[in-house]
């Protein structure tokens, strides 16, 4: 599936998040969308963001494995989203969206960690927003790569 489309539907997902678990399983699966588009146009991308692309592949990496989301309380699915990656349309727009998305992302883990009533989701809020702003800065270099 094209990266803009995945990242529509992580923005539709996100925004469907009713508890906190289901706020943090979609940040990561933001986290893993990040780490999929970089990786992606690390190898297929513009010849101008392949070098900076590397850096971007790693975005979220420690923990967009298949095993975060197992190690979340109550039923989660199985599927990372980034996994049905197949391409990149259009460079620009795909990270300018993951770009946007992070940013709504950050915004929504801050307030739900203000709220927090229990140090477990508290801190769980502060690492995937330590995460998303991670990616978002590799996401903005290689926005700027693209636009000298």
């Amino acid at each position: 599936m094209d990266a803009v489309r995945l990242i529509l539907a992580t923005r539709h997902a996100l925004g469907q998040a009713g508890q906190v678990e289901d706020l943090i399983t979609e940040a990561w699966q933001a986290q893993a969308l990040a780490e999929a588009l970089g990786g992606h146009l690390a190898v297929h991308g513009p010849p101008e963001l392949r070098a900076v692309d590397r850096s971007a592949g790693e975005a979220g990496g420690g923990a967009c494995g298949q095993s975060w989301l197992s190690a979340l309380p109550g039923p989660r699915s199985e599927t990372v989203r980034a996994s049905i990656l197949t391409g990149v349309r259009e460079p620009a727009r795909a990270l300018e969206e993951i770009r946007d998305l992070l940013t709504e992302l950050g915004a929504v883990l801050a307030g739900v960690a203000r709220s927090a009533d229990e140090a477990g989701a508290y801190w769980q809020c502060i690492d995937a927003l330590d995460a998303a702003e991670d990616s978002k800065d590799r996401v903005c270099a290689l926005l700027g790569a693209l636009d000298p």
